[in-house]
């Protein structure tokens, strides 16, 4: 047990002993305590993936680390060149703290639309990427699309990687390591955030296309990155329409057409909200909004 470590009980599922979790006071504290209790340990910041662990039959862990008080981890930090996002940011709070600056629209749409508002109150941009199973993440495609870098700590030190890589070796980073910065780059850019969900309310989206473009005077496309959430197993971006569009004027019904001629490279996913030939027919409809969004149309 972590030296003066507070500890509570967490809901477990049936199936499932009884989990505890540390309050960590520190960064420190809680790489101390991932580090000691290995693979039987995780994170717990919002809860609101692993409090639906026995909905999707999974067993908790032994033991939960909540980092929720550590306040360097909660903050959003607005440079002139970067945004710094702490991991245990909420959903709600990031949407808000976004709100003034147009070059970051897909972030703060992609944060303030997700899920509902309880679930956006608690959820954390953290969760959102250390997540494996949760393919929807609103989030994800999001950073993509603004070229984030992911900061991971453990006890032997820091490492800073782009958002792509992480997504890749996230499900195999060693026991005791630990999201603690999210860097976003400035830059001028108009940035959308197009979601389909069945219904309304509380759905995670069957499709998610998030939307960056540089234009020059004359509206010709200069820099693009398109990501692609909730389609496939893990958020990517659609580099082959990102070439596309370079050097064409942004339109939204040419970037739709493009995206038609293009959408047969992803391999969609089936799930009970959705079958993977949906999900890949909803691209270019997606995209046609996202441009639209990102022309202020």
């Amino acid at each position: 047990m972590i030296p003066g470590s507070p500890m509570q009980r967490v809901p477990a599922a049936a199936h499932n002993a009884a989990s505890s979790i540390h309050v960590a006071h520190s960064l420190a504290n809680a790489l101390d305590a991932l580090s000691e209790w290995g693979s039987a340990g995780a994170v717990f910041a919002g809860g609101t993936w692993i409090m639906r662990s026995p909905i999707r039959h999974e067993p908790l862990r032994e033991h939960y680390v909540a980092i929720g008080r550590i306040a360097e981890l909660g903050a959003v930090r607005i440079g002139t060149d970067v945004v710094e996002i702490g991991p245990v940011v909420t959903h709600a709070a990031l949407a808000a703290a976004l709100a003034d600056l147009p070059e970051f629209n897909v972030l703060a749409a992609a944060a303030g639309r997700s899920a509902n508002p309880a679930i956006r109150a608690m959820a954390t941009i953290g969760g959102n990427l250390a997540t494996p199973g949760f393919a929807a993440a609103d989030c994800v495609p999001a950073l993509l699309c603004l070229d984030a870098e992911i900061e991971v700590a453990g006890r032997e030190g820091r490492e800073r990687m782009k958002l792509e890589h992480f997504l890749q070796i996230r499900s195999t980073l060693a026991p005791g390591r630990l999201v603690t910065q999210i860097v976003v780059p400035r830059s001028e850019r108009k940035t959308a955030h197009a979601r389909l969900p069945l219904r309304k309310a509380g759905d995670y989206p069957v499709a998610i296309v998030s939307f960056s473009v540089s234009v020059d005077a004359a509206g010709r496309v200069q820099a693009a990155r398109i990501a692609v959430g909730s389609v496939e197993p893990v958020a990517r971006r659609w580099e082959r329409l990102e070439a596309a569009l370079i050097g064409r004027q942004l339109d939204a019904e040419g970037a739709a057409r493009t995206a038609t001629e293009l959408a047969e490279e992803f391999v969609g996913r089936d799930g009970v909200d959705a079958p993977a030939w949906y999900r890949v027919s909803v691209l270019p409809s997606l995209v046609r909004r996202a441009a639209a969004a990102a022309l202020g149309a």
